[in-house]
């Protein structure tokens, strides 16, 4: 080793170096830094031990690979994929909305994914502390997606609660929505004209289950039996998730599967019903001409961003309990495909099922209407000559009354609206979209009280629905815990109980009369836009302020090997202008869209698009603002120094990661990352505690593109994997990254 090497020379002033590790290193327990990497002046020449981060650091970790992956796709694969793609897929063009889908996965969806999985595996944290620790400044990330996850936890949960309540009510024979009351007044017995105006299953959705209110403004006081599923929902999240992954990652593999045994189930049994190929044709038919819509792309879009879960918190917090060396990558691709793949077997099944509704709905069309034209040939209104002599009214097939209307309706054109008839065209019963609860507990229920053993199929349908929701809640509320347990010493059980609690008090909104126009307004505005912004600062925290070519070393140095330079540019440039241009879509959606609710009119039995009274207005926007709040004020407040920048916070084996990190730079060339000086140059003998922090002996500057301890941590402190010991000898320096 050269004499005047500054690894040399330093032994005169270890006693410095010394200070000012144990300064950033507050927190730590006493080391003996003679026998640590960090004595770089011991034996010339002689490599030194390195220190190394402990294996079992305490923090918990998955049993096996495959109860982490089980867990990653019960969180991404919901009740969205069930209800939510399907209809998209019919609205934006059918087979056509699966190109522009599949393009936007690939560059936004999973390149997204793949980065919060190896931030989460690489600092081994929470939200709030990976992002606190990528950037300080910008650590209101973290404790926004806390913010959204808990928004969303409040309804979701609400949801799995009507899922239970209609699990149970499915133990009965026939269901309770496959016919409509009675009413007796005296001896006459009529049926209830809210439900014959409507369907059986419709008015048992809206007035025996949810027993609404015409509108938002009208409470009606809480719903006994929404009240009590809630607080069984709110029971059976809080027993998943007690005991953080050892207890949901056991739930998960019940949770997770279950799902798949029950779609493959009511695909096969689809298949074997009359007009499902119908259904399956109709949604798969591309309507091309819909690619070059806009809207078609942004909401491809925003279904991928929702569907993988980013931004929430559950896959950074899933992912930070991993070893350090695991495949991110391979996961990220792997869970993005199910998905993907899992969105179509459920499209497959619900227009399988819709097509044999629709087929019963068709022929139930072609009754009624030929009863009316019987009537009207008996009452000589019409003639007989207008019906071709083929036809049989006993056995009138739909291509039969297809015919016959057309027939009519060129004879009688002036004054064919007065005879009431429909055309009963499949086509239009096929484009009845429906999405959401209505696809869930109305459309599909409603086809089911038509299979055999109709009670059976029920109950696993909500049976799957419950398990759909519970994956996704597990991941939730751990993108709630996992960040608070890593930042603050609490009892897990006893928070995750607490939690709970506070969320079951919260959710009674949900569950008076009025509770789903609240549902509506929460889906709608608590999330979406905060949601977005989360993930944007995500992408640009580690793209542009941490640096790509930094996080792309880091990942080889985490993974063993460099990951395509596609994401590079996806990272640096596609993704963000991605979701730049997503962003302003939604504002402009929002602004051009009258903000309001679908309310359920009891007197004309059917929904009518109401807007919401100001008091609700500003409870929308409030989510919106509430939600992304932390964002200015952390930025704030550590910009001026208000508050800590979370590195007191940082684990034992994270600091201890720290410290090897800065030991391997020192071996290399350490004047160059500490000292700041250049290569093979000797510092002064009076060097004094402060010239190890700045060449001019003065406090760092805060510079807003730094990646310094206080502005944004550097190379050294994000480099937390366990990396081979070099040689002591002078190398060439790191210069910083260029586009950082």
């Amino acid at each position: 080793m050269p004499k005047n090497s500054k690894v040399t020379q330093r032994e005169q002033s270890l006693e410095h170096v010394t200070e000012s590790v144990a300064d950033l290193l507050a927190h730590e327990e006493p080391v003996d830094y003679k026998n640590s990497s960090l004595n770089v002046g011991g034996a010339g020449g002689k490599k030194v031990p390195q220190i190394e981060v402990p294996e079992n650091d305490g923090r918990p970790a998955w049993n096996s690979k495959l109860q982490y992956i089980l867990a990653q796709v019960g969180f991404s694969v919901g009740l969205g994929n069930v209800w939510r793609f399907p209809y998209l897929c019919q609205k934006n063009g059918g087979g056509a909305y699966l190109v522009p889908y599949f393009i936007l996965l690939l560059i936004i969806g999973i390149p997204l994914f793949f980065l919060e999985l190896a931030v989460g595996q690489k600092i081994r944290r929470g939200s709030i502390g990976v992002w606190n620790y990528v950037c300080p400044n910008l650590g209101g990330i973290g404790m926004s997606s806390l913010m959204v996850c808990g928004f969303v936890g409040l309804y979701y949960n609400v949801i799995i609660g009507w899922s239970i309540f209609y699990f149970f009510q499915s133990f009965q024979y026939p269901l309770p929505w496959s016919e409509c009351p009675v009413r007796k007044n005296g001896t006459l017995t009529i049926v209830e004209p809210e439900c014959d105006k409507s369907s059986a299953t419709t008015y048992f959705w809206y007035r025996q289950t949810l027993n609404t209110t015409s509108t938002i403004a009208e409470s009606g006081g809480l719903n006994i039996k929404m009240t009590l599923s809630l607080l069984v929902a709110w029971i059976i999240v809080c027993l998943a998730v007690i005991r953080g992954i050892a207890s949901s990652g056991k739930v998960m593999y019940f949770s997770s599967l279950f799902p798949y045994v029950v779609l493959f189930c009511f695909l096969v049994r689809g298949l074997m019903l009359k007009g499902s190929v119908d259904g399956i044709a109709h949604m798969f038919t591309p309507k091309l001409e819909k690619m070059l819509e806009p809207q078609v792309w942004r909401e491809a879009a925003t279904q991928v961003f929702f569907a993988l879960g980013l931004g929430f918190g559950g896959v950074i917090a899933f992912s930070s309990y991993n070893k350090i060396d695991n495949n991110c990558h391979f996961d990220a691709v792997l869970v993005s495909f199910i998905n993907f793949l899992t969105s179509i077997l459920a499209t497959l099944v619900v227009f399988a099922v819709l097509g044999f509704k629709a087929n019963l709905m068709n022929e139930k069309c072609v009754v009624e209407n030929a009863e009316k034209i019987l009537g009207y040939l008996n009452s000589n209104v019409l003639s007989h000559d207008l019906i071709p002599p083929h036809v049989n009214f006993s056995h009138l097939t739909t291509s039969d009354y297809a015919e016959m209307y057309s027939v009519i309706k060129t004879v009688k054109e002036d004054n064919f609206a007065q005879l009431g008839l429909d055309p009963c065209v499949l086509e239009d019963e096929l484009n009845k979209a429906v999405q959401g609860t209505g696809l869930a507990f109305i459309a599909f229920t409603e086809a089911m009280t038509h299979f055999p053993a109709s009670p059976f199929w029920s109950v696993m349908f909500f049976f799957m629905l419950i398990n759909l929701g519970l994956g996704s809640m597990i991941g939730t509320m751990t993108g709630i815990t996992t960040p608070v347990l890593d930042t603050y010493k609490v009892q897990k059980e006893l928070f995750t109980v607490g939690c709970c609690i506070v969320a079951f008090l919260c959710g009674l909104l949900f569950v008076q009369r009025s509770g789903n126009y609240f549902v509506t307004m929460f889906d709608d505005y608590s999330a979406g836009l905060p949601l977005t912004v989360v993930v944007i600062l995500e992408n640009l925290s580690v793209a542009w302020v941490y640096g790509t070519k930094r996080f792309m070393q880091d990942l080889e140095d985490m993974l063993g090997f460099r990951p395509c330079k596609i994401y590079f540019y996806l990272w640096k440039y596609v993704s963000p202008l991605c979701l730049i241009v997503l962003i302003s879509a939604t504002i402009i959606e929002m602004a051009i869209s009258p903000p309001g609710y679908n309310a359920w009119v009891e007197e004309l039995a059917q929904e009518r698009f109401q807007s919401y009274p100001p008091w609700a207005l500003v409870m929308c926007f409030a989510l919106i603002i509430v939600a992304m709040l932390p964002l200015p004020i952390v930025f704030i407040a550590r910009r001026f120094n208000l508050i800590s920048d979370g590195s007191n916070k940082l684990s034992v084996s994270y600091r201890k990661s720290m410290m090897k990190d800065i030991s391997n730079l020192e071996e290399q060339d350490e004047s160059r990352f500490i000292l700041g000086a250049k290569p093979g140059e000797a510092p002064s003998s009076g060097a004094s505690r402060k010239s190890y922090l700045t060449p001019a002996g003065n406090k760092p500057q805060l510079d807003p593109n730094s990646l310094s301890p206080i502005s944004c941590y550097g190379t050294g402190y994000q480099n937390a994997a366990i990396s081979p010991t070099t040689p002591s000898t002078p190398t060439t320096p790191v210069t910083p990254e260029s586009d950082s």
